[in-house]
């Protein structure tokens, strides 16, 4: 196997569940309202867009509306006292990373997700990547390209011998302006209408469990 490649992550939405614990903040925030819990089925597909898209979702809330900066404070710490509780790596993904560890290919996590919800979250779940970057990382988060540039930079991989996978167009255009290898995460939270055939992604993975055989192929292409 060459040296010196890499696979980069998004976090919510691509490498781990955490659309339930998520999606129960937003319900917690609406019972203590007296409104009644939204089905998950409502939630999970903006569970990508944090705060901003549970909010919008659960609230009508919108970024410039007077009450969201504290509303998704209260979302935020409400979440982070509540992190991994239902949240669990997708099916296969475990297997994913085992492999990437044992042929010695970097991998690591670029996110939007603040540091502070970020790293206890990784910690939960037992991973180790090589490299973690969150949405405050770095001065511009996805889908400017310096995230991904960052955690290319501190693992010492080059942008084409990389991979970055995600289930947003964020991801998509972040690692594209970045040089990567570019792969959509069709089993993510992605919205109707929102398809991944229109990203420009490299590839669309349609399910998690594909994933592994998938990089066998990448690899082996390279």
């Amino acid at each position: 196997m060459p040296e010196h490649r890499a696979v980069l992550f998004d976090l919510d939405g691509t490498l781990a569940d955490t659309a339930p614990d998520l999606a129960a903040t937003a319900n917690r925030m609406r019972t203590m309202r007296n409104l009644p819990p939204l089905p998950l089925i409502h939630l999970r597909p903006v569970a990508s867009q944090g705060a901003r898209g549970l909010l919008r979702v659960a609230f009508g809330l919108q970024p410039e509306d007077t009450a969201f900066a504290s509303m998704r404070a209260e979302f935020l710490n409400t979440y982070q006292n509540h992190l991994c509780e239902e949240t669990t790596l997708f099916p296969g993904l475990k297997a994913v990373l085992d492999r990437l560890d044992t042929q010695n290919i970097a991998w690591g996590i670029v996110t939007n997700k603040p540091e502070f919800l970020t790293l206890p979250l990784v910690t939960a779940l037992r991973l180790a990547p090589g490299v973690v970057v969150s949405g405050d990382s770095t001065p511009r988060a996805k889908p400017d390209p310096l995230p991904v540039l960052s955690a290319l930079q501190q693992l010492g991989v080059e942008p084409k011998n990389s991979l970055m996978i995600g289930d947003d167009l964020r991801d998509i255009q972040a690692g594209r302006a970045a040089g990567t290898h570019c792969w959509a995460a069709a089993w993510g939270y992605i919205e109707a209408g929102n398809s991944p055939e229109n990203w420009g992604a490299d590839q669309i993975i349609p399910h998690s469990a594909a994933l592994e055989l998938a990089l066998l192929h990448f690899h082996a292409a390279q």
